[in-house]
């Protein structure tokens, strides 16, 4: 007989585990995927500040670290199924930054601040309501909360030391590999689809100053406490990206660990922020971010259908062959990876993994699903 499905207890307390048959999995497999995982670490050093010192993402002086960096640890990870976790390796409490996955959390406080209604329509103009000059001119006029959530405003301008231009003509698929940073003519908002760490950080400040009150705060009082996450984790920003809100200096947190900074955190909080958007906002019966939310974060881009509000997509399996094309994920570079498969009610939190295994980790995962 297979599980119900189960809410975790908060952290601190046993993970309850299932064996693989009660939940419905097939254990050669499963056991060959942890075995997989745990063997395919990614090729990045474990010294995060030389890597990205060495002009992996761009040449100096556009690489000038801005924020808090620290040394990676081993591969590790989780799978979870009906919220039982069925498969783990390595040290799933290791604190690590996530670079872009953060991207992800930003997309939870937007729904946050939509649900409060500080963001009153996803097509408004930023500008109506962030007054602070970065939507004043001509060119950035236009730009709604929805083009910052899909990365489609082409906003124009520098943040905290950092130009926009760094990142125009990135391809996310050569990344440590591709050129970047060409200048190009920018596009009506909305109308051009590109991956931009400055604009995300734009995308950040706004919430800031709509929140007036440090992110970190509101993450942990409204969806990390709700769902029994430890309190391990940690999000940072730049020296530079302190502001003034109402008299008070307070930090705006990074999207991505791109310049240093970002968020710290262990994959077994990673698995719960996986599990509430698997359980459509909901937890334990209580209802932490609306339900139409969570649809329209996972909704296809018209000019990218495998991008939704800062959540990757698996429209057309364009994201990972083997994966359901249902799934989406929280997508960090390094092989940081958090996978929701809401069909097959799976979560999958890959830290460290070579990018190039993940596709086939995926498709062990699916061999285990018993039909």
């Amino acid at each position: 007989m297979e599980l119900p499905p189960i809410v975790p207890p908060p952290h601190g307390q046993a993970w309850p585990e299932a064996p693989a048959d009660s939940a419905g999995m097939h254990w050669m497999w499963l056991e060959e995927a942890a075995h997989f995982a745990a063997e395919n670490e990614t090729q990045w050093p474990n010294d995060l500040k030389l890597h990205l010192e060495s002009g992996y993402f761009e040449p100096p002086p556009f690489n000038e670290i801005l924020g808090p960096i620290r040394p990676r640890g081993p591969a590790n990870g989780l799978v979870l199924r009906r919220g039982f976790k069925i498969a783990s390796w390595g040290d799933t409490d290791q604190v690590d930054f996530t670079f872009s996955a953060a991207k992800s959390y930003l997309s939870l406080l937007a729904g946050i601040a939509t649900m409060d209604g500080l963001i009153a329509d996803l097509d408004e103009p930023v500008g109506r309501t962030v007054d602070d000059g970065g939507f004043s001119s001509a060119r950035n006029r236009g730009v709604t909360w929805r083009h910052l959530l899909q990365n489609t405003s082409e906003w124009h301008g520098s943040l905290f030391g950092k130009s926009d231009v760094i990142d125009r003509n990135r391809d996310v698929g050569l990344e440590g590999r591709g050129r970047k940073g060409d200048p190009r003519p920018l596009q009506p908002p909305g109308s051009y689809w590109e991956y931009n760490d400055v604009r995300v950080n734009r995308l950040s400040l706004a919430l800031l100053r709509r929140f007036r009150r440090p992110l970190p705060e509101v993450f942990a009082e409204r969806i990390m406490q709700p769902i029994g996450a430890s309190c391990d984790w940690s999000w940072h920003g730049y020296t530079t990206s302190s502001v003034d809100i109402g008299g008070r200096m307070i930090e705006s947190v990074s999207g991505g660990t791109h310049w240093g900074g970002g968020m710290l955190i262990h994959a077994e909080d990673q698995a719960r922020i996986g599990l509430l958007m698997l359980r459509r906002g909901e937890w334990n019966g209580q209802r932490i971010l609306p339900e139409s939310w969570i649809a329209e974060s996972v909704r296809p881009c018209a000019i990218n259908p495998v991008y939704g509000l800062l959540w990757w997509l698996n429209t057309g399996k364009g994201r990972y062959e083997s994966a359901p094309e249902g799934s989406f994920f929280a997508s960090g570079a390094g092989g940081n990876l958090t996978w929701v498969a809401p069909a097959q009610d799976i979560v999958a939190v890959l830290r460290w993994t070579d990018p190039s295994a993940i596709d086939t980790f995926i498709r062990l995962i699916m061999q285990a699903v018993a039909e």
